[in-house]
């Protein structure tokens, strides 16, 4: 029997992946060096982008975008003759902290229009369990007029992609993936290790699978509110929380976890699906639920301090030049989508303080968008008051202290040069040395 994985090696079918993102393009690359692939997004600026050759999430590269083989498209009739699809749209939550599965749903809808008979649909998208079985494929069969497990297949493999991170990348993670059935399972499975040199890991149900991703960050999410709130407490303490994790962290078993803002579209917002699940059972999430209200918490905590850095300082807060050194939602990535540096400046607004903003990472399109600011070069900051490192991009970890003296006000002591290091990036001897007033999380 000619498998699946044999035909698309073959290019006698083809793959699509449907969302252009952080965890779509880097995929969509991987595959194109050894078949077809159609890349589709319903964002056609980014669709022009992407076929310039620019790579928009700086994931994979502009080279690897120019060299790349995909057919990036936002029509939609290009997925009529697809075999199989691989859906990577984001999963976000609403205001009220519930899922928002309208991503999904449209793009399982689209699919669904132009499904073919025998094709193949896998989610990587981050749902809570039952969302593929409950909510997609009941969708795909409405729109397409087939039969899930008769007239086409679908699974389940949660992406794993840590953005920003170009040791842990997509080839080098193990896949978990699932299946309706067990045929299902194994030509996924072979799909997938197509690329993954890592290999795949195969779990017995789809609930399993989707169960798995929400629980691996939900995992993340508690060991880091654990932190955040060990760093409040040190700091009421007058103790140096780098330095307890620091000696903590020379025994065996240690997890080596860190405080600071947790933001972004995985560990920001899984839990939440976690949570809204296990309510609509009857069950009140006590552990989960109280790391989340921690680690929403801390921009307001940073916000508070820098205030009262100002007061200790003598400095008029209102008239205060305080300037934000990053705004993604994590060091080395140009995403700021759910960023938690901005909880740090709604805290600040409320003093009347005007914040000036840097970040070379940042996509400077997508910051105005979405928070209605402009980013400044570093090179253009001078008389400061305040400087805050809050998120650890390279650059930021290559400044001098001298560069970085030469930012403030010239005409103020040291000691009314205030450095507030969310993520530790500056040792607490270097600070002390040059006379910087500082705080460190």
């Amino acid at each position: 029997m000619y498998k699946l994985s044999e035909k698309l090696l073959n290019k006698d079918a083809t793959l699509s992946v449907i969302g252009l993102g952080y965890v779509g393009l880097p995929i969509a690359f991987e595959f194109s060096k050894i078949m077809n692939v159609v890349g589709f997004d319903i964002n056609s600026d980014k669709i022009k982008i992407l076929r310039k050759g620019i790579d928009p999430t700086k994931e994979i590269g502009n080279e690897a975008v120019k060299s790349s083989e995909i057919n990036f498209t936002s029509d939609e009739k290009l997925l009529k003759n697809v075999d199989f699809h691989i859906v990577s749209v984001p999963t976000p939550i609403k205001v009220d902290k519930t899922p928002d599965l309208l991503p999904i749903q449209k793009a399982t809808k689209t699919i669904g229009e132009n499904l073919k008979k025998g094709a193949y649909v896998v989610f990587e998208s981050t749902v809570y369990p039952g969302v593929t079985e409950d909510i997609c494929i009941p969708i795909l069969e409405e729109e397409s007029g087939l039969v899930c497990g008769v007239d086409f297949k679908v699974g389940y493999s949660p992406e794993r992609i840590n953005p920003g991170d170009k040791v842990n990348t997509l080839k080098n993670i193990i896949k978990i993936v699932s299946g309706v059935d067990k045929e299902s399972l194994e030509t996924i499975s072979e799909v997938y290790e197509l690329v993954i040199t890592a290999g795949t890991h195969k779990v017995n149900s789809i609930k399993v699978a989707e169960a798995a991703k929400v629980v691996e960050n939900s995992q993340r999410d508690i060991n880091i509110a654990f932190m955040n709130e060990l760093a409040v407490v040190f700091d009421k303490m007058n103790i140096d929380t780098s330095q307890v994790l620091e000696a903590m962290n020379t025994k065996w078993n240690a997890l080596p976890f860190y405080p600071g803002l947790v933001g972004g579209h995985c560990i920001g917002v899984d839990p939440y699906y976690f949570i809204y699940e296990a309510e609509k059972l009857g069950y009140h999430s006590q552990i989960i639920l109280s790391g989340r209200k921690i680690n929403d918490s801390m921009g307001e905590y940073i916000g508070n301090t820098i205030v009262k850095k100002l007061i200790e300082s003598n400095k008029l807060v209102k008239n205060a030049k305080v300037v934000l050194l990053g705004v993604t939602f994590k060091e080395n990535c140009p995403d700021t989508r759910n960023s938690k540096v901005f909880d740090i400046v709604k805290k600040l607004e409320e003093f009347g303080i005007e914040v000036t903003y840097v970040d070379e990472q940042a996509d400077k399109k997508e910051t105005k968008e979405l928070y209605g600011i402009d980013l400044e070069s570093i090179d253009s900051i001078k008389d400061a008051d305040c400087l805050v490192f809050a998120v650890a991009h390279n650059e930021f970890k290559d400044l001098s202290l001298n560069k970085i003296n030469r930012m403030f006000k010239q005409n103020i002591n040291d000691n009314e040069k205030i450095v507030i290091d969310v993520k530790n990036i500056f040792s607490s001897q270097q600070l002390s040395n040059y006379g910087f007033n500082f705080w460190k999380l």
